[in-house]
């Protein structure tokens, strides 16, 4: 059977993963539940509970962010917590950053994260080396999508304010330039490894002068008293982290060779993703949203797609059995 090429993904799916409504609205007979794999986050997330009265009713406390915050500083490894500020998901945290991080030259490296260039629209991407002599160098770090990481020494290299956005670095420690930081701002965010991106909570790990700025701008009650209370169990909860991270590679693995099993060329990722290319990817994108699939293209990379790892036997079946039929039609 000869398939006919598919036409490029609609702009929005290669904007932001999660795009669920705009796939329903495209492929309305697509089988539901939809399977969404186009986000990194991780398919297993920390158990809510239950909450307290108070945290619904009453403002939070400004002793209770300053816990979290003392809590998180601990899971980081930093020892000054007057150092790490809350913010309401780590997205927001860039926007403002923007307004108080003076560059006139921003250099994003790598093709990455969309949102850098929403908060920085002059930005260029380049590479690691040319970008450390902008006055600003951002970097996810490893890096969305190919999961790319960059040693702690290299940064220390340059001369220049450093962004180092760490979505992803909750899965291995080892990837963290936290404790020492050296001067940059890194960016944590508590939603993709914990499962709970709903939850819209993030961190800045930044020099005093520049916390204490962030924490005027963000006001009083920057982040929900159930944000608040729920991210305290889960920063605690040890070992419920190395179950997740040995849930995270396990499945990453697993991908990986599912990947490869059907033709697709490995792109690199993270213990919650996987990057894969394939020579009509724009078909198997297509493919996958009628098998009620969601995956993200790359208007960057044309031919990649990445995959967000299944949650269950029952999404590794559905994924499977839609990447065998891919195969066999080709």
């Amino acid at each position: 059977m000869t398939r006919t090429k598919a036409s490029t993904p609609p702009d929005r799916f290669t904007w932001h993963g999660g795009q669920l409504e705009t796939a329903r609205r495209l492929h309305p007979a697509a089988p539901v539940p939809w399977l969404d794999l186009s986000t990194g986050i991780a398919p297993w997330p920390y158990p809510v509970g239950t909450f307290a009265d108070r945290d619904w009713q009453r403002l939070p406390e400004p002793e209770a962010l300053l816990g979290l915050e003392e809590v998180a500083a601990d899971y980081f490894r930093v020892d000054k917590p007057d150092q790490v500020v809350a913010v309401p998901g780590s997205d927001m945290a860039l926007r403002l950053l923007a307004k108080f991080i003076t560059a006139t030259r921003v250099a994003i490296v790598g093709h990455s994260y969309s949102g850098y260039r929403k908060a920085w629209p002059h930005a260029e991407v380049m590479s690691f080396e040319r970008a450390l002599k902008a006055d600003l160098l951002i970097c996810a770090n490893p890096n969305n999508p190919d999961g790319a990481w960059i040693e702690e020494r290299h940064f220390q290299r340059g001369r220049n304010q450093r962004l180092v956005d760490e979505a992803f670095a909750d899965a291995d420690p080892r990837l963290s330039l936290l404790p020492s930081r050296n001067g940059a701002v890194v960016l944590r965010s508590f939603g993709k490894f914990f499962g709970l991106a709903g939850l819209r909570l993030g961190f800045v790990i930044a020099d005093r002068p520049l916390a204490r700025v962030l924490r005027d701008q963000l006001g009083d009650w920057p982040i929900s008293g159930p944000a608040i209370a729920l991210a305290m169990r889960a920063y605690a909860d040890r070992d419920w982290h190395e179950a997740q991270r040995q849930r995270l590679l396990g499945a990453s693995a697993r991908l990986k060779a599912l990947l490869n099993e059907h033709g697709l060329t490995d792109g690199g990722g993270t213990a919650q993703f996987r990057l894969a290319e394939a020579s009509d990817s724009a078909g198997l994108f297509d493919h996958l949203c009628c098998h009620g699939i969601l995956v993200r293209p790359f208007a960057e990379r044309p031919l990649a797609l990445r995959f967000g790892l299944p949650g269950s036997e029952r999404d590794w079946s559905r994924l499977t059995a839609a990447l065998d039929q891919w195969s066999i039609s080709r």
